[in-house]
Formats: structure tokens, sequence, C-alpha cells
């Protein structure tokens, strides 16, 4: 498996886009110090910022732009390091700057809890991916340049070629990792009924379109995270089966959902020896026994989530402060951070001291 190189490219900076979603190829060579991209300055590699989606590599044989990837070069270095990563799971931009503030070295976005938080709906392939694309890329900018997330992708939104272009979309964004499960549309969460798996062949395509896009597509590298739902949907044996066809195929982790014993789990982890493998620890109930860090390390998994703490933390206390308004006129304050921690935690002091670098008024 081949990925970019720097070392065998060059290079120049590309400041983090916002709302720009493409870029046309361009020889990078040749742009000086102010050419503009499509509106895109192009800096100097010693530019003093770096973006997320900072490093645009042109290479010789090929003379296009793809963007080199920061955050998944971090969780590629952490998935390579020892010890298991504990990856909590972010609805919005402000949850997923408290995961990097709490000191966690990876986080990921839950396809439930997006749902959830976004449209009020449940996970059951209801919202699209523009809107999945949309939260992630706030999700991304909300955390410091290469903190790596891992973005639930769900069914990849079609078929291979969907998938396509969902993994370029989500590298755009600034995602380390994407997760993409073999489930028939409308998908279903991974521990509620009536889920269906599509096809072997159609699963595997799908798993080695995501695997072409990270490998030759503009967006650049991207770790991929194949799931797969057949052991709720037809057995543990052809779970196993095409998860061994999904590392085949490319993947770079995989991922079987709702396994239910600890028998189970162990049998996972010996399919693809070296391939990581992702637990899920399902809070309030999930099918899947709920294991300690250094129990699932013993297994052999390499990367755990923690799908619904942040949103049903959420959930509990907004539902709590609400009692406390609706019952006695004002919310208990023991249960709320002050004024001054709130606006510490969503940056204003960051922002005043920023803000005082172009203050006027003293000149």
């Amino acid at each position: 498996m081949v990925h970019a190189s720097a070392a065998t490219a060059s290079h120049s900076v590309l400041p983090a886009s916002g709302g720009q979603r493409s870029l046309r190829p361009v020889d990078v060579r040749a742009a000086s110090f102010r050419t503009f991209v499509r509106g895109t300055r192009v800096h100097d590699c010693n530019a003093r910022r770096v973006g997320r989606r900072a490093i645009a590599v042109t290479t010789a044989a090929a003379d296009r732009v793809r963007l080199s990837n920061p955050a998944a070069a971090s969780l590629r270095a952490l998935l390579a390091a020892p010890g298991i990563l504990q990856a909590p799971c972010a609805h919005d931009a402000l949850s997923a700057a408290l995961i990097e503030r709490a000191g966690f070295q990876v986080g990921f976005m839950s396809g439930f809890c997006v749902s959830a938080a976004r449209l009020a709906y449940p996970d059951t392939g209801l919202i699209s991916y523009g809107e999945m694309e949309d939260v992630g890329r706030h999700v991304c900018e909300a955390v410091s340049p290469g903190f790596p997330f891992i973005g639930d992708a769900d069914d990849g939104y079609g078929n291979a070629m969907n998938a396509k272009r969902t993994v370029r979309g989500y590298a755009r964004a600034g995602f380390a990792g994407i997760l993409m499960e073999d489930q028939v549309a409308p998908k279903a969460c991974g521990h509620t009924r009536n889920r269906r798996v599509i096809s072997r062949a159609d699963a595997v395509a799908r798993v080695q379109a995501a695997a072409d896009e990270r490998d030759e597509g503009p967006a650049g590298d991207i770790v991929v995270f194949a799931r797969s739902d057949a052991r709720s949907a037809e057995s543990l044996e052809e779970a196993l089966w095409r998860v061994a066809a999904f590392a085949d195929a490319g993947a770079d982790a995989l991922f079987i959902d709702a396994l239910r014993s600890r028998e189970e789990m162990q049998a996972f982890c010996k399919v693809a020896p070296g391939v990581p493998k992702m637990a899920n620890m399902l809070e309030g109930g999930g099918s899947t026994p709920i294991c300690t860090p250094a129990e699932l390390e013993d297994m052999g998994f390499k990367v755990v989530s923690y799908p619904l703490s942040l949103l049903a933390a959420s959930v509990r206390a907004m539902e709590n402060t609400l009692a406390g308004i609706r019952d006695d006129g004002y919310p208990d304050e023991s249960t709320l951070p002050t004024f001054e921690e709130l606006r510490e935690v969503v940056g204003f002091p960051q922002y005043y001291e920023e803000e005082a670098r172009y203050d006027t008024t003293s000149e």
C-alpha cells in the first residue's frame, strides 16, 4: 500500500479554507508567493501559520495537487505506537474541543450523536452526507491542527462511487480517519433492530473504493476504518469473513459492531493480524460487554470508542436544568459552570489576546 510522501514531492502551504470545497489541479512549483488559486493564497512553506489541510504536494509524475493531511499522519503514528487509544465521541464543535481539552489523544464523530444533536432524529439513515460533512468540518476546525478525529460515514451514502466522494469530502474536512459500514440503506444504529447488510462483493468493493480514494484522490491521506454489521444481520462467522476481506481490500483498521461476548471479541482480534481493531463500549445497555481499556488491549484492540457519553450526559443535564427552571424558577447553580468558566471554555481569553494585536485605541 503506497501513500503520498512529503519526502518525494514539492510542497506549498495552503491555509485552512473554511467553506472551500475543492481545488483545481495546479502546478504548485510554478506558483509564486502571492499566487492565488481560486481565491486561496498559496503561501511559502515557511509561513508562520499552518492549517489542518495545510500542505499541498505536487508529484512529478502526475503534476497535480494532492493535499497532505497532518491529522491522518498523527493518527497513523498513534496507531503504530504502544497502548490503546480511547476515543470519546463528539456531536459538534464544542464537544470536540472539550475532548481535546480533557487530554485525549483522539476523538470520534458519532453519526448517532450528530443525527440527534443536529436534527433531533434517530440514527436511522435520515441524516445526509452533506450534513455530516458540514458538522465534521466544524469539528475538525474546533481542535488544534493535527489533532486526529475519526468521522462516522455511515454506509458511505451510496455505492462504491459515492463512498469515494465521501472519503474525499471527509479528508478535505480535516478528518484523520473515516468509518464506513456494510449496511443496506437506510442504515440503522448498530445496537438496534432491522439491520441488513449488502452482498459480500458490494461490501468489499465499497472498501476498495475508499482505499483507492485514500491512495489516489486529491484530498490526500485518511485512515480507513472498515466496519461490518454482519454479526447482528447474519452471523459471527460472516462478520469475521467480511472484516478479513476488508483488510485484504486495503482497510487500515477494522470494526465489527455489536459483538456479544468476550469470546467473540477475542475471535475478532485474531483476524487479519497486524491490522488495528476498534471496540465500541456502548453506554447504558448495548450488546457488547463493557471492558476496561486494559482488558481490551489484552484482547488485541487498539482503539476504543465511547459513542454516547457526551450526548447522554448533555441530555440528562439539560433535562434536569429545565426541570429546575420550570419547578423552582431558577436552575441549581451548583450544577453549572460559572460564567467566567464558560467564557474560558468557548475561547474568550484567546480571542481577547488575539484582538489586542490589532488594537488601535492606544495609538
